[in-house]
């Protein structure tokens, strides 16, 4: 779960106290543990050998069972105060309800995809920019992204554990996993399906470093104050050559975009006369009356005319940068016209207002009521096109100096004479949660959930719910939820969950897919069926001993021979086409042995050293049981290989490589592949996607054991897998199947990934990979004679930031999905502050590292010394090490 009051920490202070330079040690070797560190971790040990925690979850619980969902947070960092204190109160509030009587289930989880981690690992490569990341590959990226999320789970096991709390990390969910994504799309299409999803082009904030737009909750995490320049602009009418519209504007690098000009038709408005302070000549200004006196003070001026504005709308102007004059755009003809607009008003500026609709929200939708046009003279990186000749290619809101370019306009609309003036403004601006990075205001497409269509009920739910403290849940969030907007939940990135909608770009329509199963449906297929057969027995299959060397004479037996002549005749009926074998000496001779019975032709038979028997190393020739004993277990088999052999895991990629091939080759044909034991198991586990643990499983439980001559028909659809063929449906990886609609056509997916708290807050249905699983613990429906389990969740808690984050995510995905509320008490802690109240920083190394605190006095009395403080009523706190020390001499 991605929030300010995590990531703000983790970003500045991680490498505080992980690293001693550029060396990682182990954080429970920081300091020295004091007495009653030592007898807590005595404490611990005990609990861990009895299973204590384990048994709280196990004993009789007469009042049934107490929901608690906890919120996912990121693992780029280390634990910091924010998270004890949040943890410290998940856990307390568990262990009350299990003493009262009820069985509380805790499980802990990840948020492993967005922007955090994607900028740490934009960093790790040295990428500056999105075009970096295409250029090395979205895979090597991605790859880099799922190595590096888990990288400090351990340390967070360690330090969860060293602070008492009673949590299940062994069993944790984690957003990025294939169960977990599956139930995020099942979130999305049940929204669609009730018309609650649409995509819309809208204007949005856009970061161009990330080169995405962000959601109205993100971008108000990062809000500052910082000096610009407004200008105040002359527009010539066309119509009456020396006279000028004096627009103003606080974002100059928008006027190259400009189409349009705003004024309001109930305003009054003036023509006056003066003498131009840049040429000297007596030119004629057009602006609000009500502005007179602001724009040109103690001037002298003359009044030519007074009138409504009704009367300026419809009249052409020339802009004041010509780039896209004699281009053949869209609704030209309504271009660089005046229009009226009601949020024109005489608070601020002239009562004229530049229009650029590509880079303002008011401006998009007048010209979308006018047909105006819509020029993106920026690029989502942040730069001039070439077109805008003059700056093409600079940065338009520089992170560095955010005014620069605005300077260079200044200076060319002055050295054209179309500047009238020029002032420093102090304005709250927006700047991304993550980058720090200067937002635009960017019109793009995008897909949105419908908030507004259900506003209402999320303020009535958000009624039912007992907050503490109180007044965040009726003041802070219930004013949000009162003023909600659609959201968006789209974003052009990449480590992320992939949008499951398919589009057909001959008529634009959409496919929209909501599980495995249904990807599987309309995933274009070759028509072939497939048949796996293991080898008649051979001379070393009665011997038990092992054999991949192809120069090795091991032949069939008798009983091989017989065995393989039997099976050839319950194959009559399938008209194979194809004959795929291993070049051993025992698999050819089973191919051969079975076309001659068949009546088939030998141009049937194919070799492909790919479908070869386990590369045993220095076991080759030996025993069976001897290459077994070497490994501790079948997982350490799959991705150990002993010297001059391979993995399973190789055999599996080998084997699936073949496969892909004939995939791809071949139509409508029934292909029988002649194998060994090791590599059809693998095989069996390729086409189904299995991950490593799963394929652990089912070589355990022999599931996919082949015997001596034994044949078995495969189903074989193409997967969304990565290098290892597990079922991955991250890019690039979903994007390397072909998806088809009902009638054939090839589809193309809709490029962007899920907003990352769509994810977390999809967190109740993920976790149990709702609706596919687990409908006996959890299911969010209810009715008259049939109540809802595991749902909603009697109890949470987070910070106060996530009334903008996962508790507004929650309620709306729970709202919009079933109408109610996803949980009932929720406790909001405030923000852990230095000493001196200032933001806990490295650099300022004002704060005390939590695990030498917890060294020093016992994780107990950080315990108790969060608890008793106001943070737990949604207070801040200025932490104080004295605090602490107090607590643990007073009560420990």
């Amino acid at each position: 779960m991605q929030s300010a009051t995590i990531y703000w920490y983790m970003e500045d202070n991680k490498d505080s106290y992980n690293k001693v330079g550029n060396k990682e040690v182990n954080t429970k070797d920081i300091k020295t543990k004091s007495d009653i560190a030592k007898r807590e971790e005595s404490i611990l040990k005990f609990w861990n050998s009895n299973n204590i925690f384990k048994k709280t979850e196990e004993k009789d619980a007469p009042k049934g069972e107490y929901v608690f969902y906890d919120g996912p947070p990121f693992a780029t960092g280390l634990p910091h105060y924010g998270h004890i204190l949040a943890g410290t109160i998940k856990d307390t509030i568990p262990r009350y309800q299990t003493m009262r009587g009820y069985r509380v289930k805790r499980r802990w989880g990840w948020d492993c995809h967005g922007l955090p981690l994607e900028n740490e690992i934009e960093k790790e490569l040295n990428l500056k920019t999105k075009r970096d990341i295409e250029k090395i590959g979205v895979g090597k990226f991605n790859e880099s992204a799922r190595n590096a999320v888990l990288r400090y789970t351990d340390d967070w096991k360690d330090i969860i554990s060293q602070l008492g709390r009673f949590i299940d990390m062994e069993s944790d969910y984690k957003t990025m996993d294939t169960s977990y994504t599956e139930s995020v799309w099942w979130v999305f299409k049940t929204l669609h399906k009730k018309g609650l999803i649409y995509k819309d082009f809208k204007s949005m904030h856009l970061c161009p470093r990330c080169g995405t737009t962000l959601s109205n909750f993100e971008v108000n995490q990062g809000y500052k104050d910082i000096k610009d320049f407004s200008v105040t602009v002359k527009f010539e009418l066309v119509d009456d050559p020396g006279t000028f519209l004096l627009a103003w504007t606080t974002t100059p690098w928008t006027l190259p975009g400009n189409t349009g000009i705003a004024v309001n038709k109930d305003l009054e408005y003036v023509t006056v006369e003066k003498k131009d302070e840049m040429t000297g000549h007596l030119v004629r200004f057009i602006l609000a009356k009500d502005r007179l006196k602001k724009v040109f003070g103690e001037d002298e001026y003359t009044i030519i005319d007074t009138y409504n504005g009704v009367k300026l709308i419809g009249k052409k102007y020339k802009p004041v940068f010509d780039y896209y004059t004699d281009e053949n755009i869209e609704g030209k003809e309504n271009g660089w016209k005046i229009y009226h607009a009601s949020y024109v008003s005489t608070e601020d500026g002239t009562g004229i207002v530049h229009l650029a609709p590509a880079f303002g929200e008011e401006d998009l939708l007048i010209a979308q009521k006018e047909n105006i046009p819509i020029i993106h003279h920026v690029t989502t990186d942040g730069t001039f096109t070439d077109k805008v000749t003059d700056f093409a290619g600079m940065m338009v809101k520089p992170k560095d100096n955010h005014t620069a370019t605005d300077i260079e306009i200044i200076k060319l609309l002055a050295h054209r004479g179309l500047l009238f003036s020029k002032e420093k403004i102090e304005h709250s601006y927006p700047h991304c949660w993550r980058c720090d990075t200067p937002l635009l205001n960017y019109a793009s497409s995008s897909w949105f959930v419908k908030v507004t269509d259900f506003k209402d009920k999320l303020v009535s739910e958000n009624k039912k719910i007992n907050w503490v403290p109180e007044k965040v849940g009726k003041n802070r969030f219930g004013d949000w939820l009162s003023n909600a907007r659609d959201w968006s939940i789209s974003r052009s990135r990449y480590w992320g969950a992939p949008i499951p909608v398919w589009c057909n770009v001959k008529d634009n329509s959409f496919l929209t897919i909501g599980s495995i199963k249904e990807l599987k449906a309309h995933t274009k297929k070759s028509g072939n069926t497939y048949l796996l057969m293991r080898h008649g027995e051979a001379v070393f299959n009665t011997k038990n001993i092992l054999n991949a060397d192809p120069s090795v004479e091991n032949p069939l037996t008798d009983n091989g021979r017989e065995v393989i002549r039997t099976v050839a005749k319950k194959l009559k009926g399938k008209k194979i086409d194809m004959v795929v074998h291993s070049p051993l000496q025992r698999t050819k001779e089973t191919a051969e042995l079975l076309v001659e019975e068949l009546g088939l032709s030998k141009n049937v038979l194919k070799e492909d050293k790919r479908l070869k028997e386990i590369a045993f190393g220095k076991f080759e020739g030996g025993l069976v049981n001897e290459y077994h004993s070497f490994f501790k277990s079948i997982k350490e088999r799959m991705t150990t290989k002993p010297e001059g052999g391979e993995t399973w895991i190789e055999v599996k990629n080998r084997i699936m490589d073949a496969l892909s091939e004939l995939e791809k080759e071949n139509k409508n044909k029934t292909i029988l592949i002649i194998s060994h034991n090791g590599p059809l198991q693998m095989i069996q586990a390729g086409v189904k996607g299995f991950n490593l643990d799963e394929s652990v499983e089912c070589v355990s439980d022999n599931r996919f054991d082949l015997q001596t001559g034994e044949v078995r028909e495969i189903s074989f659809v193409p997967l969304s897998h990565n290098k290892d063929y597990e079922l991955d449906l991250h890019r690039p990886y979903i994007d390397d199947i072909e998806i088809v609609d009902v009638e054939g056509n090839i589809l193309d997916r809709v490029q962007g990934v899920f907003d990352c708290w769509f994810e977390s807050g999809s967190m109740p249905y993920g976790q149990q990979h709702y609706p596919f699983e687990n409908t006996d613990i959890f299911e969010p429906k209810g009715g008259w004679f049939k109540k809802s389990k595991g749902y909603p969740a009697d109890f949470i808690a987070e910070g106060m930031d996530q009334t903008r984050g996962w508790f507004y995510s929650l309620l709306v995905l729970g709202v919009g999905l079933f109408g109610k509320t996803p949980y009932k008490h929720v406790i909001v802690n405030g923000l852990v502050l230095a000493e001196d109240g200032q933001k806990m920083s490295k650099r300022l190394k004002n704060y005390p590292n939590p695990v030498e605190v917890m060294n020093k006095y016992g994780a107990d009395a950080l315990r108790y010394y969060l608890l008793s403080s106001p943070i737990v009523q949604g207070e801040d706190l200025s932490f104080s090490e004295k605090g602490v020390d107090e607590v643990m001499k007073k009560l420990l």
